[in-house]
């Protein structure tokens, strides 16, 4: 099982000659002004999460757009401030986006145009030729920016998700020494649908600049070779997973991220939480009959909040029994408010809570408690850990970490989790009530089949998901990826016009692909299988 620990070994022990660049567009410290203050701030995040360990084993850099009111005060000429604050072990270089390149570049195609693409919920992107200007305008800034922290000697960047899609091409342009990741979080559609992109050719080209592309799932990569294979000149080897275009080879693989199940586990038993939990009741009036089920998303049109709200509603209709008795607490983080559609979405949760609340509401209870709000991890676990089910109903998901999350939470091996079928997620919590969120009977009938479960059954279906989510952590995502990108050479020619072709030294076998004997290492490092040996097959 791949531990903290043992992904440290791997950094220390193939990664410590040549940097890493990690470039996204969430910085993983922010700073703000806080009562006339400055405070520092890590977001909630997996992806800062996973990362941020290996950059503080590694001593790298982090390049990632300064959005933080007090950014630009913490910050030298550069941009640069070492972090984390207290012990600083790796630099972090903030970028300065106008309010026209951030509106365009984040709100407008990559938000607008970019997510709803990729997520297939029915809401129509939105493509406009600025948004795709300014996309490219701050791609190529990101890209000056990892230039200049690499040099002109090889280092190994990892680019993060849909923000940065003509970045890799923009680099192995200008400097042929670096090897380049990119993983991309959200789903990546069928071919029919990607063709209505309108600069599809030049995002494909810029994304065939990567060494090592990853999604979180089979399917996904499945779609983006199908995807290059119908739009651009370019052969696709499916049984290799890879895309050669020119001379340069692109590998396409699966890599499902996770959480910290061992952190987490451990706060979730901690006091804060045993405090916070007592804090609910008390907030929720609790007074011990009561029944408490739970929904933490953002407010976004793929998560399904609406579904869940109605399938609630037919709940209460078809039950009776559950009603003064079902406490459903909906907790709405605000998200991308400027965005025409997620005003839309906001106005129309609003509306449905008032409508169903009024509905079934006596002078001592209402079913839904709606918090739009963000909370605390300590907050959210202790929530986790007093609801009888959790609900997780995106209509399109390349992963959801939610539903993980409260795995991890329910120390007591208690409560059940229901789960949308078309998130990444289902894919591994098999033990999961699956349900097509779309339909309404269907989660109404998989809520009374989740409270009227036997204790025994509870515990049974929540220790095979612990177990689950226990062995596939953020540690294996994250050691699994660094693993893949460590097995590319760097060219031995420097010359930038020759665009020399990375060469792989073994070919990872999680999607039945066929091993290939590797050359013969270029760095005086132990090869993975060495590490495989020493550490009992923790590197497996």
């Amino acid at each position: 099982m791949w531990t903290k620990e043992s992904l440290l070994e791997l950094i220390q022990t193939r990664l410590q000659d040549y940097p890493l660049i990690v470039v996204a567009n969430r910085e993983p410290y922010l700073h703000r002004f806080v009562s006339g203050r400055i405070e520092c701030v890590p977001p909630v995040s997996g992806m800062v999460s996973a990362l941020d360990p290996i950059l503080r084993a590694c001593g790298g850099t982090w390049i990632a757009h300064g959005s933080g009111s007090a950014d630009r005060r913490t910050a030298n000429a550069q941009g640069h401030v070492r972090v984390p604050p207290g012990n600083p072990s790796y630099t972090l270089r903030r970028l300065w986006l106008s309010k026209e390149q951030e509106d365009g570049y984040y709100s407008g195609l990559a938000n607008a145009g970019l997510w709803p693409l990729c997520h297939m919920v029915f809401t129509r992107p939105v493509f406009n030729p600025r948004h795709w200007a300014m996309y490219r305008q701050v791609n190529e800034l990101f890209a000056q920016a990892v230039l200049e922290e690499a040099g002109d000697e090889p280092a190994f960047v990892f680019v993060q998700d849909y923000h940065l899609g003509l970045l890799p091409r923009m680099l192995k342009e200008k400097n042929a020494n670096l090897i380049v990741a990119h993983f991309w979080h959200i789903p990546w559609p069928i071919p029919e649908v990607f063709q209505t992109f309108p600069w599809k050719e030049e995002l494909l080209d810029g994304l065939l600049g990567n060494d090592l592309l990853g999604f979180h799932l089979r399917c996904h990569c499945q779609n983006f070779l199908d995807t290059a294979d119908r739009i651009l000149e370019a052969k696709v080897d499916y049984e290799r997973f890879e895309i050669t275009r020119g001379r340069k080879v692109t590998v396409v693989r699966p890599f499902p991220i996770s959480i910290d199940f061992e952190d987490h586990e451990a706060l979730a038993g901690s006091q804060a939480v045993e405090a916070d939990i007592e804090r609910w009741r008390q907030q929720l009036g609790l007074t011990g009959d009561e029944i408490v089920g739970c929904g933490i998303d953002r407010i976004d049109y793929t998560k399904g909040i609406p579904e869940r709200l109605r399938a609630l509603d037919r709940f209460l209709e078809k039950y009776p029994d559950y009603q003064e008795r079902l406490v459903f607490v909906q907790v709405g983080v605000p998200n991308r408010m400027h965005v025409r559609q997620y005003k839309m979405l906001d106005d129309e949760v609003d509306s449905l809570v008032e409508e169903i609340n009024w509905k079934w509401s006596t002078d001592f209870w209402r079913p839904i408690v709606y918090l739009k709000h963000q909370h605390s991890p300590v907050q959210m676990m202790a929530l986790h850990r007093l609801a009888a089910f959790c609900m997780v109903m995106s209509l399109d998901d390349g992963m959801n970490l939610v539903a993980k999350e409260f795995v991890a939470s329910r120390i007591d091996e208690d409560g059940v989790l229901i789960l949308s079928r078309f998130t990444g997620a289902a894919r591994e919590l098999s033990q999961a009530m699956v349900v097509n969120p779309f339909a309404e009977e269907e989660v109404a009938e998989a809520i009374h089949q989740a409270l009227e479960m036997s204790r025994e059954e509870r515990g049974k279906r929540m220790q095979k998901l612990r177990a689950v989510v226990a062995e596939n952590n953020i540690y294996r995502w994250a050691g699994k990826l660094l693993s893949a990108l460590l097995n590319f050479e760097f060219p031995e020619s420097t010359q930038a016009e020759l665009e020399p072709e990375p060469v792989l030294l073994t070919r990872k076998q999680e999607i039945g692909i066929s091993p290939v004997l590797p050359p013969a290492a270029s760095r005086s490092q132990k090869s993975i299988k060495e590490l495989e040996s020493a550490s009992g097959g923790r590197f497996s």
